[in-house]
């Protein structure tokens, strides 16, 4: 009797367990994950950095000689080319000046003449003829030096660029020594753009110049425009283990404005057929980097990988996963090592669900 009711219990206890067990394996749904294929592919080496817009050339015009502005030939913000007038000073005191010396000249030039006749003829000394050949070389001196100070009451453009703010404005009375310039002029095409890289890529940014000309990519505005590499500086600041770069680009079309803050990108070599995956599929655990590993099976495997560089929104892996592998890149917060899945689109993840759907969806179940 006690051997049969032992039984009984058994009997009992063991299909209380199936019965547990039966909804605890259906309570394993498949889970829904996004997923990428693993690529293999050459990848550019790039040093990424912030930049500050420059001109190529700033020219402050200033005056060579004192005198009134007479006409300023300029808007603010024009595009001026070298030789171009900006600024007419007024020229009546300068051709006064001009007219005056050239009559001195011609007079002691003619007197030089005049004693060159008579020293032929032995009545002249030649002391007196050397003082009358002196005044009239310094007189031919002071002539030319008039003619040439009234050339610069025309103020031309040294360099082709915009035109800045008008400092001075017509009537006023400047002078060659004032510090305040007429006008700045920048020069916008091309541009450069002036960044720090950390010393640690200064090797690499060495080599890749040696090797031919470096890229540089920067936005402006949104756009993005392509430069070269000019200039490395003689020195890294010790105080930010940083050192200085320069890229020059076209910049026709006025896209880089002096002053203006961009992100810069320099591509300092390429790293050759890796194993490339989105970033999010990368994820830390307790052992360091893992990615989960989509099956034949729709089941997922939970690998230990060792990562290298990020390039813009994929990650290098170095050992792990195979080209053509399916890793997990949204989900895997409810994963666990031989979890089933189910793929969705990133669409379909988003979508908001239909009023009544999940009630029809649990009719046709039952």
């Amino acid at each position: 009797m006690t051997r049969l009711l032992l039984a009984s219990l058994v009997l009992l206890l063991t299909a209380s367990a199936c019965k547990r067990a039966e909804p605890a394996a259906r309570a394993r749904p498949p889970v829904p994950v996004q997923v990428a294929s693993a690529v293999r592919e050459s990848v550019p080496v790039t040093v990424t950095a912030i930049g500050t817009v420059q001109p190529l050339r700033t020219v402050a015009i200033k005056p060579r000689v004192d005198g009134l502005i007479a006409t300023i030939h300029f808007r603010e913000g024009d595009e001026v080319k070298a030789g171009d007038l900006l600024v007419t000073l007024d020229r009546l005191p300068f051709e006064n000046e001009l007219a005056s010396a050239r009559a001195e000249h011609a007079e002691a030039q003619a007197d030089y003449e005049r004693y060159q006749r008579l020293d032929e003829q032995k009545v002249v000394s030649k002391q007196q003829l050397i003082q009358l050949a002196t005044k009239a070389e310094t007189t031919r001196a002071a002539a030319a030096a008039a003619e040439l100070r009234l050339g610069y009451t025309e103020i031309r453009a040294p360099i082709a660029g915009r035109t800045g703010q008008r400092l001075v404005h017509e009537g006023a009375l400047v002078r060659a020594s004032d510090a305040q310039p007429l006008v700045v002029i920048n020069q916008l095409a091309p541009a450069a753009v002036v960044f720090s890289v950390p010393e640690n890529v200064l090797a690499d940014v060495r080599a890749a110049l040696a090797a031919g000309p470096v890229k540089v990519t920067t936005t402006g505005s949104g756009k993005p425009l392509t430069g070269t590499l000019d200039f490395i500086d003689n020195a890294v600041d010790a105080t930010t283990g940083t050192i200085v770069l320069k890229a020059i680009f076209p910049n026709t079309d006025r896209t880089l404005w002096p002053g203006q803050f961009v992100t810069t990108v320099t591509q300092v070599g390429t790293d050759k057929d890796v194993v490339l995956v989105p970033a999010p599929a990368v994820q830390t655990g307790q052992r360091g980097p893992q990615v989960f590993v989509v099956t034949s099976e729709n089941t997922v495997e939970l690998r230990p990988v060792k990562t290298g560089r990020t390039s813009g929104d994929r990650t290098v892996l170095l050992t792990g996963v195979e080209a053509g592998e399916t890793v997990v890149t949204d989900g895997q917060l409810r994963l666990v090592p031989n979890a089933p899945v189910v793929v969705r689109t990133l669409e379909e993840a988003v979508a908001p669900r239909k009023p009544g759907e999940g009630k029809k969806k649990k009719q046709e179940k039952s």
